[in-house]
């Protein structure tokens, strides 16, 4: 099952590099709702640190990895799970009439699929490479860890701008719950959400602190922002840079 596992992957990562052109012009973000306690998220997991490591040449994906906490009651607090995450999912269940579960995949904020379905995966990143965001997102690091962020979008529309700040690299071995015995690899994790404003009369601009807490990895880190229609509505745009020390 494994070695099938693997061969699924890589022919997931094979049939990307072989996308249109117009494919990579514009962002995707990929979100996975995950939990280090539920035995069906380890292969959703390993799907995101494939997609980390081995996104072709020019596709603009913006990657979030989210730990849910509803599963640490039984037998493994997982150390990046936060109650955010577990109402981000929420959120996209009132809009997108699903059911909570993990391995959840939303993909753009309209998107979703049980997170370790390689076939799901590719065809829905193909419709949503054929998909142009509305919003226009730039970023640009300045002097010290301050990030300048510019959104522009239509003046009809009033999305809502959040800031991530994700880890790859990471890898617990677990002692207890479902996965007990395993150790699971992670990539995307994300660290901080929080929600920075609106776009008003079509633009927004703010320089923000991104401060980076002493147990973070900095040459792992990446930041990532997205404009939202709304909690739990479409992904308007997005844009992802490494993190600058």
């Amino acid at each position: 099952m494994k070695k099938v596992f693997h061969v699924l992957i890589g022919c997931l990562v094979f049939g990307l590099c072989f996308f249109p052109r117009a494919w990579a012009q514009t962002p995707v973000v990929v979100e996975l709702f995950t939990s280090e306690g539920c035995s069906s998220c380890p292969p959703a997991d390993a799907l995101l640190v494939q997609l980390s490591q081995k996104t072709p040449p020019g596709v603009d994906l913006v990657l979030l990895g989210e730990h849910v906490d509803y599963w640490n009651h039984d037998g493994w607090t997982d150390r990046f799970s936060s109650s955010q995450f577990s109402q981000r999912q929420s959120d996209y269940e009132k809009h997108l009439h699903a059911e909570v579960y993990t391995p959840q995949m939303v993909i753009d904020g309209h998107l979703q699929f049980v997170g370790n379905d390689v076939a799901a995966l590719k065809r829905n990143l193909q419709l949503a490479s054929g998909q142009p965001k509305i919003a226009q997102v730039s970023l640009q690091w300045e002097a010290g860890d301050r990030l300048k962020i510019e959104v522009q979008a239509p003046a009809t529309t009033h999305p809502h701008v959040f800031l991530a700040v994700t880890e790859d690299g990471l890898t617990t071995a677990i002692a207890g719950g479902e996965n007990s015995g395993r150790t699971l690899r992670h990539a995307a994790v994300v660290r901080e959400l929080r929600e920075l404003g609106s776009v008003k009369d079509g633009s927004f601009e703010q320089t923000v602190e991104v401060s980076r807490n002493s147990g973070w990895n900095a040459a792992n880190l990446k930041v990532a922002v997205v404009v939202q229609d709304s909690d739990g509505g479409p992904i308007l745009g997005a844009a992802s840079l490494h993190y600058q020390p």
